[in-house]
């Protein structure tokens, strides 16, 4: 009976220290230097699943975003110059226009009355003009005679002076009354202007985009406090500009001629290009109260989709451009407390600041495949790659997600490719598709050997 029991207590001894083996195998140091399974972070015997990029040689341009709205190059406002009633418009809002199309017909009455009135006012200004040369040149002889009496003693110093003035006050109001004439003549150049200005043709080539105005309303000039009725306003849509708000954290780099992608919210589909063609000079404040300049974007349309005045759009303002350059998708980089990095990855390392509480680190996946946490300089970034100035070579493959992953990974862990064992899993799918028609294919002609030799024996 008790060499029952001695086995017994063999066989449980030799499963403990098995069990304990597989839980040794199982842990591992962590970069804080404390023990911990593999299984507690989700790494299983073959490795971590993660996805793998290589550091690749390409260019990289550098953007600045900024939001603003679609406006044309060219818009007019058409107001009136004289107040009258609206008696016509030809077009309506959508309407194309020609220039010197007429656009608006005001009442015409009232301002032909004042022409009239004009024109009657030189003949009389005219009239008066006659009066004033007869009697200057009455005075110019009576003032003749006087001096010849006043020389020869026969009249007085009293009546030469009476004589002289006479003849200037005849000589004043014959050039007031040639001035007359002058004023006259152009209080009728202006109410035939104002009369032609009844009818209102359109300055520019282009499209009615908004009408304010309707046949039988009356029109008001505009003054100095008070603004003037606008009747429509005219835009040449060909030629459109996005009016960009660039923040001014970002407008340093932003220069005339620089090339631009323009995107339309209102068609997010296409996306338009365009060149900067003015960067404003002085800082406006928008509504939430962040400063920006007002940068000008003149938008490719041909052959594309015709904007519209007032549309919210965003653009992408290349500022700098990068040939040639190791650059590696933007996640794959991450911040490491330089603190909590293993020492055989902070001595001796010249990329990496003591001084700094953060580095920038990539995870590289080495032939063994374990994680070697690499310090590198970045440079500039585009809205999915990074580039590299120092501490990658071009082919390393770097770990780039998933983020859940990123986010604890650690020096010299186990990984594996789960891109590439996606590829595996789908190539085994197929071929087992491939060889399941050959498979029955053979089956079936197994079966019908065999009833073939049944037939033949029977």
């Amino acid at each position: 009976m008790w060499k029952w029991i001695v086995g017994f207590v063999v066989v449980l001894v030799v499963v403990a220290g098995g069990g304990l083996a597989v839980l040794a195998s199982q842990m591992e140091r962590g970069e804080d230097g404390q023990m911990r399974f593999k299984f507690a972070s989700g790494e299983g015997p073959e490795g971590e699943p993660v996805s793998l990029a290589s550091a690749e040689i390409g260019d990289l341009t550098r953007t600045v975003s900024a939001p603003g709205g679609i406006e044309p190059v060219t818009s007019v406002q058409i107001s009136a110059q004289v107040s009258a009633r609206i008696v016509g418009l030809p077009f309506r809002e959508g309407d194309q226009v020609r220039e010197g199309d007429v656009v608006v017909r005001l009442d015409a009455r009232d301002l032909s009355a004042l022409v009239d009135s004009a024109e009657a006012q030189l003949k009389s200004a005219e009239a008066q003009l006659d009066g004033a040369d007869a009697e200057y040149k009455r005075a110019e002889a009576e003032v003749g005679r006087v001096r010849e009496l006043f020389d020869t003693g026969d009249l007085s110093k009293s009546e030469l002076d009476v004589a002289e003035a006479q003849f200037l006050s005849a000589r004043s109001m014959l050039k007031q009354a040639e001035q007359g004439i002058e004023i006259a003549r152009a209080t009728i150049k202006q109410r035939r202007k104002d009369l032609d200005n009844a009818i209102i043709a359109a300055p520019i080539d282009g499209t009615i985009v908004q009408l304010n105005a309707e046949v039988g309303e009356t029109v008001v000039v505009g003054t100095l406090n008070n603004a003037g009725s606008v009747i429509m306003e005219i835009a040449d849509l060909s030629k459109m500009l996005l009016q960009a708000q660039v923040d001014e954290a970002n407008i340093a780099p932003i220069e005339p001629g620089q090339q631009a992608i323009v995107y339309v919210n209102a068609f997010p589909d296409e996306q338009y290009q365009g060149s900067v063609q003015r960067v404003g000079l002085k800082r406006q404040v928008g509504s939430d109260g962040v400063g920006y300049f007002q940068t000008e974007i003149l938008v490719e349309t041909e052959g594309k989709r015709q904007l519209l005045s007032g549309l919210t759009a965003n653009t992408d303002i290349e500022v700098e451009r990068f040939v040639d350059v190791i650059k590696i998708p933007s996640q794959a980089v991450v911040d490491r407390r330089v603190d909590e990095l293993p020492d055989d990855v902070r001595d001796g390392d010249p990329l990496l600041d003591r001084s700094r509480t953060f580095a920038s680190v990539v995870y590289v996946a080495n032939g063994d495949s374990k994680t070697e946490a690499r310090v590198v300089r970045t440079g500039p970034s585009d809205l999915t790659h990074t580039v590299i100035t120092a501490g990658l070579e071009e082919g390393e493959r770097v770990v780039v997600g998933p983020y859940k992953t990123l986010v604890d990974l650690s020096h010299d862990r186990l990984i594996k490719d789960r891109d590439a064992d996606d590829e595996g899993d789908a190539e085994a799918d197929g071929l087992a598709d491939d060889e399941t028609p050959a498979t029955q294919a053979e089956g079936s002609g197994d079966d019908a050997e065999a009833d073939s030799d049944e037939d033949g024996e029977a």
